[in-house]
């Protein structure tokens, strides 16, 4: 039986063999120089393996290695800040970043203080890898691996101090104490990570019993508010008290002082004047007498002066003044 469908007389072109000779190589060289060349990042570093086994580093720039799978690059990001979530997930970053909450961060955030009591710390660790070959070879998973480092140390630390502390007055000096105590882990294990920071994200109680903390938190900031407020009232009346008897000593110091030398003076004046004395008493007595009347006698509104000899005087018409009618 003949088929209706039209034969379809295919061939492929004859490729002459000089063309070969040319292509063959030429698809050779650039599959080697595209498995030998590469380019690291300026943020990167470059880990070469030949047949699995650790060779060089290489850093930002073009570089070449064996092709064909001989030797193997791994770039590690060592100026790169990275960050590990504890507690909560970053589902989208942004102006109004969203989280979400699953039960195994649930698992990671829920602790039991030094007072027996359960909180609930949800915190971030940035971090940076500062040696490349640690960080590759010499645990099998550091990222996991850094991960329970965190949790065990985090643990610890809040296990360590009372829920109040960690919730309130001592998130910082834990948080500070967490981070020392994890890097401290890191360089024991070799891991090759350097912790930048610990930061406490959230901390709070469980949901049945935060209505209760609240208002612990509430009364304990009022505190707080009460202190600061007291002491600022008496940093504003110590310094003027303390002014106003500084003022008052130096007032006494330098009335004392005036009085002291007022008397120095007059005793020194009355040496001079006995003195003179001393060498013509009448003189200086009539002297003294004259300027004692000269001050007395300007001072005095009416003056009647008459002889010491005389018995009986007549008073003189006050005709200087306007006769009242």
């Amino acid at each position: 039986m003949k088929s209706d469908f039209p034969s379809l007389d295919f061939k492929l072109p004859k490729i002459k063999g000089s063309y070969i000779k040319i292509i063959v190589p030429a698809v050779i060289a650039l599959i080697l120089i595209f498995g030998s060349v590469y380019q690291i990042s300026p943020e990167e570093i470059g880990v070469i393996l030949r047949f699995g086994k650790f060779v060089r580093t290489t850093e930002p720039g073009l570089h070449f290695k064996l092709p064909l799978g001989i030797e193997k690059l791994i770039t590690v990001p060592v100026q790169r800040q990275l960050k590990e979530e504890f507690g909560f997930r970053t589902t989208r970053p942004g102006i109004r970043t969203e989280y979400s909450v699953t039960p195994e961060t649930i698992r990671e955030s829920v602790m039991l203080t030094g007072d027996l009591n359960v909180g609930v710390v949800e915190w971030i660790v940035q971090y940076k890898i500062k040696d490349a070959y640690n960080y590759l070879f010499k645990i099998r998973d550091a990222t996991s691996t850094f991960r329970y480092m965190n949790e065990a140390v985090v643990r610890k630390i809040v296990g360590d101090n009372s829920v109040d502390e960690v919730i309130t007055v001592g998130r910082a000096r834990i948080a500070l104490e967490a981070k020392e105590e994890l890097q401290k882990l890191c360089d024991l294990y070799e891991i090759g990570i350097e912790v930048n920071q610990l930061i406490f994200q959230d901390v709070n109680p469980p949901d049945p019993v935060k209505p209760a903390f609240n208002e612990v938190n509430e009364s304990l900031q009022e505190k707080e508010r009460k202190i600061n407020e007291a002491w600022s009232e008496y940093n504003a009346e110590i310094p003027m008290a303390t002014g106003v008897a500084e003022q008052t000593i130096r007032g006494a110091e330098g009335y004392a002082t005036e009085r002291i030398n007022m008397a120095e003076g007059d005793a020194n004046r009355f040496r001079a004047i006995y003195k003179e004395y001393s060498r013509a008493p009448l003189v200086t007595r009539k002297r003294l007498y004259l300027e004692t009347i000269n001050d007395i006698l300007p001072k005095l509104a009416k003056k009647i002066i008459f002889d010491e000899k005389l018995k009986n005087f007549l008073p003189l018409l006050n005709l200087g003044e306007e006769v009242k009618k």
